[in-house]
This record gives structure tokens, sequence and C-alpha cells, in this order.
């Protein structure tokens, strides 16, 4: 009985081989590498409600000294989809210049008195994530001044774009065309939650977008593209934001 185990484990170890050598290797791979180093620092500030008007005037009187350091995109009012919160975007080149940004307004007497000593009490928390622009999209502005805007963020399944990449970019581009909102930028999360996806939208107005929303749902071409896509998505998240005064985004 002895001999028998012993001759039949050879034969168990080449079966095992086999196995793995027929299963399919993961790819590591994520999609196309990031080919420039622009990246957008996205901010998300939760005000207390009842300071939330003399937060959006402070800033707006004292918004200089911070974009005397570095380039705001824009700043918005989150109107539906987040209560009491507004949400900006800046723009760095590179990792060591928001550092030295940073390290400067720290040393920056009149940010820190007129504004960050008085501003701080009145938020209730602040999150921020690093975004690139994914690939195929590059940062437009809005066809003209006033409208509201649309974040629209994605939170899609492990895998990255080299598995939902070319559905997402068929789902969104499809609703990018005239006659529907105007895309201002797509962004693809490197510090924050992982696999996030940003779609920035502009329309004339409120009710614009809904007649758009609504003129989606029966067209065949964007129904199709964001049924081929659904499969990689796990929550959806839609925000209403109006452009605050100072905005370069307006």
């Amino acid at each position: 009985m002895l001999n028998l185990i012993r001759s039949l484990r050879p034969a168990a170890v080449l079966l095992r081989t086999a196995s793995t050598a027929a299963q399919p290797c993961a790819r590591l791979s994520t999609g196309p590498q990031q080919e420039h180093r622009t990246f957008y620092e996205f901010r998300t500030y939760s005000i207390r409600p009842d300071q939330n008007a003399a937060f959006l005037k402070l800033t707006n009187e004292k918004i200089h000294l911070r974009t005397a350091h570095s380039e705001l995109i824009g700043y918005w009012s989150v109107e539906y989809g987040g209560l009491n919160q507004v949400f900006h975007i800046w723009k760095y080149d590179s990792y060591a210049q928001r550092a030295a940004v940073r390290a400067a307004l720290a040393q920056d007497p009149s940010w820190i008195s007129e504004y960050i000593s008085k501003a701080l009490p009145m938020l209730t928390s602040q999150d921020n994530e690093v975004m690139y622009l994914v690939p195929w999209s590059c940062l437009q502005k809005p066809l003209q001044e006033g409208g509201v805007y649309e974040l629209v963020s994605f939170q899609m399944r492990p895998g990255g774009p080299a598995v939902w990449g070319s559905s997402f970019q068929a789902a969104i581009t499809s609703r990018d065309v005239p006659g529907y909102g105007r895309l201002l930028g797509a962004f693809h999360s490197e510090f924050g939650l992982q696999n996030r996806v940003h779609a920035l939208w502009w329309y004339e107005s409120a009710d614009k977008r809904a007649e758009v929303r609504h003129k989606a749902h029966t067209d065949a071409r964007v129904v199709a593209a964001v049924r081929s896509s659904v499969g990689n998505l796990d929550t959806q998240r839609n925000q209403l934001m109006f452009p605050c005064p100072f905005s370069p985004m307006n």
C-alpha cells in the first residue's frame, strides 16, 4: 500500500502543474499609463448650516489670497445631492508644486489671519481627491456664462480602465454631442476611493438638464451605450451645483 501511494505522488504533481499552467494569467496593467504630471485636486467642504452664507461671503472676499498661490479651475455651491457643501477644483503641475504651495500658504500671514482662521470654525468636514483627466478627455469651458454644473461620480468595480474603460467612454461620449449637455472633463482617481470616475457637465439651466435627462432615456443610441457599461458600475452619485461669483468656470 505504501509503495502504491509513493508511485501516485509524481502523477499528482504533474496534474497540479498542468492545471496551474492552464489557468489564465492575471493582468496587472489597468490601462494606459498617465503621460502627464498635471493633476487636479478635488475638494469638498461641508459647512455648518448656520454658517453657510457667512462662509460663502468670506470666501468671495478673500479667495484672491488663495489663488495667488495656485490655479483655481472652479468653485461651486452644491444645490442638489448635498446640503451646505462647496466643491472646488485646483490644478497642479506636479506633486512638488502642490507641496510648495501648501508650505507657502502655511507661512502666509494674510491667508491665515484673514481667511483660514475664520473659515475653519465654519466647517464640519473637509475631503479631497487627486484626479487625472482620462486619456480621451481634455478640460473644456462652458459654452456661455451662467448655467448649472453637474458632477456625476461613478464608483466602478475593481479592475481599472483595462476592464471597464472602453464601455465607460462609450457611455459618457454618447451624450457629449449637440443637443445634450457639454462635458467639461472626465477624471479618474489616483488618491481617494480607487476605481472612481467623475464626469463634470455643464447645462444652460436645471430645467435644460431635466429635459436632456428625459431625452437620453428615449435615445436608443445612449441607452445601448449605458447598458453595456452598467455591469461594471457599483454606485453613482449626481450633484447639481451653482458656480460661485468668483469661480473661473462661471
